[in-house]
């Protein structure tokens, strides 16, 4: 199922003109993962108004009202995911767009029962004033922050989707560059001074067989803004066993503890290869394009983080 991008309020704003912005996505309502990332956010001195979170902020794991609430009560921005959108409107499936026939599919029908009957009415409304994307004014550019992609807001964008289609994406953006989520993967692309960057997520692990998860810290220097991909420990255990004794079935449960994907067939093969293999933490430098680079139309080759140690 293809669906447009979030259909909540219009645009959110975050002037950014100096410091770092702390992004993340997918919560997945894993209460756990999400205490431990504010924590970190107050230990690297980033206030509220500097994080943005992609949206998914209740699926696959235990504590979807929990997660919930510690999101609102943090006072950061969030975009609307596919699953905001679909428990606001009281659809009774995530719109995440797997077909029938996918394990995916399969697995999604409990987590997804599970945080509609723990989620209540005035959440699932608060979901649904949610913005369908964001924009970060930085000096001298602007960057879009939505759920899947500009023109859906299900969309898979992994990093071995072609970089033509990322391309139309960031020009419908009108930006320089994207920030997504709903992969679940972290990456940065960069091309001709375009940007596609997914900081991963906190709810689950990234497919790598370990059972951290994932966020990114971009930060304003003089060559640019630096990129880091940092990974987020915490007490993956505990958010187990609360999916134990929620009655969830073991195959999300697994997942957090050895890092591995219960179903691989939303991947494409390039992805699917990497199954069980850690990602490093890394950096890249951006350069925003400059007025004559735009004029110019430079071009350079794709510049892609390494996924995976060797």
């Amino acid at each position: 199922m293809d669906q447009p991008i979030g259909t909540g309020a219009e645009i959110a704003r975050i002037e950014w003109t100096s410091g770092s912005i702390l992004l993340f996505g997918g919560p997945y309502s894993n209460y756990h993962a999400t205490v431990a990332l504010r924590r970190q956010a107050v230990g690297l001195g980033i206030p509220a108004t500097h994080v943005l979170c992609t949206g998914d902020l209740a699926a696959y794991c235990a504590d979807p009202r929990a997660t919930v609430d510690l999101i609102r009560d943090w006072g950061i921005s969030v975009v609307m995911g596919n699953c905001e959108e679909q428990l606001a409107q009281r659809r009774d499936d995530c719109g995440c767009g797997f077909s029938p026939e996918m394990q995916c599919d399969l697995l999604a029908k409990e987590w997804y029962r599970h945080a509609s009957e723990e989620l209540d009415d005035e959440t699932k409304d608060w979901m649904g004033r949610l913005p369908g994307h964001a924009v970060i004014e930085g000096p001298g550019f602007q960057l879009m922050a939505v759920h899947g992609s500009v023109s859906k807001i299900n969309r898979f964008v992994f990093p071995s989707t072609p970089w033509s289609e990322k391309r139309r994406e960031i020009r419908a953006s009108e930006t320089a560059g994207i920030i997504a989520g709903h992969s679940g993967i972290p990456f940065t692309q960069i091309r001709g001074g375009a940007l596609w960057h997914n900081p991963g997520a906190i709810g689950l692990p990234a497919n790598d067989a370990t059972p951290d998860a994932w966020y990114s810290l971009l930060t304003l220097d003089t060559g640019g803004v630096r990129i880091e991909h940092r990974r987020l420990a915490y007490d993956y255990e505990a958010a187990a066993e609360r999916m134990r004794c929620a009655g969830l079935s073991h195959w999300y449960r697994e997942a957090l503890t050895n890092g591995c994907w219960p179903s691989l067939d939303v991947l494409p093969p390039a992805e699917h290869r990497r199954t069980g293999r850690p990602i490093a933490e890394f950096t890249r430098v951006w350069r925003a394009p400059s007025d004559h680079d735009r004029t110019r139309g430079t071009k350079s080759p794709l510049t892609a983080a390494p996924l995976h140690t060797a």
